[in-house]
């Protein structure tokens, strides 16, 4: 396995560690990440040799994310095929977060690229991007 130029970690500072751990333990779960640590004022997940934090810092300035500003705007998840993208699509409103886009779903990113676009309760945004298939069998 390749470790060089992989992710280590990613951290996302939360305003409520509650919520935003009900929905990215959810998501980062069903995605195969296991919990990785667990402290007062956040959470961690692992896959591989990378992991992604919430935290709820003492040092928050505001009180949601807006990915419309400079700094991140979302992170981009693989998941195995279009079934799974429509599963945790389907699911994921129960888990704090919402269809993006929901007009042009499952092609919101172009008729070449099958996935969901969801946003958290705090304005975290996240891409499930089905393994590319060719043309011909995107759509049915």
């Amino acid at each position: 396995m390749a470790v060089t130029g992989t992710l280590h970690h990613v951290e996302i500072w939360v305003p409520d560690l509650g919520r935003a751990v009900a929905a990215w333990e959810w998501l980062l779960e069903e995605l195969g990440y296991v919990l990785h640590q667990d402290w007062s004022d956040g959470r961690s997940w692992k896959l591989g040799v990378t992991y992604i934090v919430v935290e709820r810092s003492p040092a928050l300035t505001g009180d949601r994310h807006d990915r419309c500003r400079p700094g991140l705007n979302h992170l981009a998840f693989h998941v195995a095929d279009r079934a799974m993208v429509d599963s945790l699509a389907e699911r994921a409103p129960a888990h704090g977060w919402r269809l993006m886009f929901p007009e042009r779903h499952p092609y919101a990113g172009g008729e070449r690229h099958y996935a969901a676009y969801l946003e958290d309760t705090d304005g975290f945004e996240v891409e499930l991007v089905a393994l590319s298939l060719p043309l011909e069998e995107t759509r049915e």
